[in-house]
């Protein structure tokens, strides 16, 4: 039983229209007026384009173009500058190309050799002492330039002073398209430093820096030939390579004579030191050789061998080192 009772204040047929949304804002689209609605078909799928719209896409390709040329050449110079190496002080930079050079091997080739790379030109970069001049490498950089169109350049760094200047031009006179290294599939950058050992820089963000005349021989060779397949002969030519370096280069008069007694027994057998052709182990050798002293001293089978090495051409470079 209810405690009290109240009558009700509103009938029961009253009905009352609920809000479906909190507010309410005018359509901006459907305010849009004719020619608004006409313009903005035409530019999201119309046949015309407003010109502003079309110069801009001009401007920013040419910026994005500009922009990528700019980011290969930081890629190129960043292996130089971003080392202790930029204190510079001369420089002298070439184009060195084979005059009867008319093949190279092409971009692939060098990705697959030396892998891919997004800047326009691979530089290696070399530090050498003035005071022993890496013959081997001049006459590698000249193999090189016969397959690859090579931007070559020379510094001198402030650790040395008085620097020769067949030391300076070793590797050819200044080309006046060197600042456009696109044009260009390699760099070549030899810098007269004040080391101990010669050093080689290819890649500073994906390799540590390769030391010794040798090793940074037998990675510039690949570039020109293939090492040999056969692991007997490979391992023939790496011996030879060694023995220049250590013994003839570097070891005593008594070392030097032993190994000019065993290359003159094996030139006695066959032409060349290392497989049918000229090898790495021929041009380390011979550079060694005439290094060491005159090549009238030398055996008679040597002397034969000096004179095919430099009937082939590719030893002028060292020449003028030697005198």
């Amino acid at each position: 039983m209810a405690m009290y009772q109240v009558k009700p204040v509103f009938g029961d047929d009253i009905k009352i229209d609920l809000p479906t949304c909190m507010y309410k804002l005018p359509s901006i689209h459907a305010q849009r007026s004719a020619s608004g609605c006409s313009e903005h078909a035409l530019q999201n799928g119309g046949t015309e384009v407003d010109p502003a719209f079309r110069d801009l896409e001009v401007r920013q390709d040419k910026i994005m173009r500009r922009l990528y040329e700019l980011k290969a050449a930081v890629d190129g110079l960043a292996k130089t500058v971003t080392t202790p190496d930029a204190d510079l002080d001369q420089t002298v930079t070439s184009l060195s190309q084979s005059p009867t050079a008319t093949a190279f091997r092409g971009t692939a080739d060098l990705d697959s050799l030396l892998g891919k790379d997004l800047g326009a030109l691979r530089d290696i970069v070399i530090n050498a002492n003035p005071a022993r001049p890496p013959l081997t490498l001049l006459v590698l950089h000249a193999m090189l330039c016969k397959r690859y169109r090579v931007l070559s350049s020379v510094h001198v760094h402030s650790s040395v002073s008085g620097v020769p200047a067949q030391l300076l031009s070793c590797l050819g006179p200044r080309h006046a398209d060197s600042y456009v290294r696109q044009r260009f599939q390699l760099g070549f950058t030899l810098i007269w430093k004040d080391v101990s050992k010669l050093q080689m820089k290819f890649s500073i963000q994906n390799m540590c820096p390769i030391e010794g005349e040798a090793n940074v021989a037998r990675f510039l060779f690949r570039l020109v030939a293939p090492y040999p397949s056969d692991p007997a002969l490979a391992t023939l030519v790496d011996s030879w390579v060694d023995t220049a370096f250590f013994q003839l280069a570097e070891g005593s008069a008594k070392e030097r004579s032993a190994v000019l007694r065993a290359l003159n027994g094996a030139l006695g057998r066959d032409p060349w030191l290392a497989g049918p052709e000229l090898s790495l182990a021929d041009i380390a050798c011979y550079c060694c050789v005439l290094q060491t002293g005159p090549a009238a001293s030398c055996p008679a089978n040597v002397q034969r061998w000096l004179k095919a090495c430099e009937n082939l051409g590719h030893f002028g470079p060292a020449h003028p080192l030697l005198q």
